[in-house]
């Protein structure tokens, strides 16, 4: 059975709508990054470009790096937009957009995240790199899916006790990482852990201006998570719904991430700007 028009919605030229892509403009690697600026200072690098385009704050270019062809497209923030980007990606390399049909033959798409984030374990100090191990869940975007599957209820119940989490807030979600990238990109410049997605920037991450907070303590509960001696690494806004999404579609997914402050040393980097291009070559090298 065909998907309807208001499921698979297209643009009058037959690209997908929001991206605004067609499945010849994309890579089977692709990058994301949050910030539609930071496309050019990984595509600068690339020996030519041979399609650009941009809708809103999603921004695609896809050229080749050493002979590897590579799309970098800009996410924009949060897991919503997640939500927007794999569902439209995976459509655009999974679903016969003429027949509207999905396709017989499956491709796995490889996507690795480039972002930046603040570190909450003093170990892990400003201008290195996080590896996420898993994507821990706090914004409940994934409960709109069978998430079951691929959970970790173990951890997730760990997360539940130590924090005492509401039972008026969406269950959280453990989700671990591609193992297959994991491989190629971790090394002794990696720093390892649980990487905690958020659906907000303020109150979902403990920020407080003039709203008071459902637990104050929360972000205190969640520096000190240990889960048989893995802690939470950092805290941003994308990494779970990547690796849920990309794991129930069928696809490999990993995200890094340059540690541009340290919250529980109270430092910030001297040079964020560095610590990212030094992040961004080293993807393009493993890749």
């Amino acid at each position: 059975m065909s998907i309807k028009n208001s499921e698979l919605i297209l643009n009058p030229d037959g690209s997908i709508y929001h991206l605004n892509l067609k499945p010849e403009n994309i890579s089977n690697t692709i990058i994301f990054v949050g910030d539609q600026d930071r496309v050019e200072k990984v595509t600068k690098h690339f020996d030519n470009i041979e399609f650009k385009t941009q809708k809103r704050e999603f921004k695609t270019q896809t050229g080749t790096y050493k002979g590897k062809r590579i799309t970098v497209l800009s996410t924009g923030i949060g897991p919503d937009n997640i939500d927007i980007v794999l569902n439209e990606l995976d459509a655009l390399v999974n679903i016969d957009l003429e027949t509207r049909k999905p396709k017989e033959e499956l491709i796995s798409l490889d996507i690795i995240r480039i972002g930046t984030s603040g570190s909450l374990q003093s170990n892990i100090p400003v201008d290195s790199f996080v590896l996420s191990t898993h994507g821990l869940d706090i914004n409940g975007m994934l409960h709109a899916y069978q998430i079951q599957p691929i959970s970790d209820s173990e951890i997730e119940d760990a997360f539940i006790q130590q924090t005492n989490w509401s039972s008026l807030k969406a269950r959280p979600i453990v989700v671990k990482n591609s193992e297959e990238l994991e491989k190629r990109f971790k090394s002794e410049q990696t720093y390892s852990g649980l990487t905690a997605t958020a659906g907000g920037f303020y109150g979902p991450q403990g920020r407080v201006l003039r709203l008071p907070l459902q637990d104050a303590n929360l972000n205190s509960k969640i520096d000190a998570f240990n889960f048989n001696g893995a802690n939470i690494s950092n805290f941003e806004m994308e990494t779970s719904a990547i690796y849920g999404l990309s794991k129930l579609l069928g696809h490999h997914a990993l995200s890094l991430n340059a540690i541009i402050a340290n919250r529980a040393n109270g430092t910030f980097s001297k040079n964020p700007r560095k610590v990212i291009e030094e992040l961004i070559i080293y993807t393009l090298e493993r890749i």
